[in-house]
């Protein structure tokens, strides 16, 4: 199985910064696309960002220009830089990795506040 660890959740003021890290329990060239989802109470799961095997990237229209996914093949880990924070980015950030199948890490809350 694959083990996906997030970190770097926290509690910060709108306008700030946030990094979210990931960390993969195997080799991330062996992954066919990584990414970030969100989940805010009331609402349904959404993609945040995903970067492919290959580097290409995809956001979501809400967080484009403000996030930023990029990997570190040496640490297998996977990061999310967050800029500009606001209060409807406040969700539980959860790691996606697609092998065979969905792995998905525990999350990490984020919370943005006015």
């Amino acid at each position: 199985q694959v083990q996906l660890v997030e970190s770097g959740g926290g509690l910060v003021q709108a306008g700030g910064s946030l990094t979210l890290s990931c960390a993969a329990s195997i080799n991330i060239f062996s992954i066919n696309a990584m990414g970030w989802y969100r989940q805010a109470p009331g609402k349904q799961r959404e993609v945040v960002a995903i970067i492919r095997r290959i580097g290409t990237t995809t956001y979501a229209d809400s967080v484009k220009g403000r996030f930023t996914i990029s990997r570190d093949s040496a640490k297998n880990a996977v990061y999310l830089q967050m800029n500009s924070l606001k209060p409807e980015d406040t969700a539980v950030y959860y790691c996606h990795a697609n092998v065979a199948y969905d792995y998905w890490g525990q999350g990490t809350q984020v919370t943005v506040s006015s």
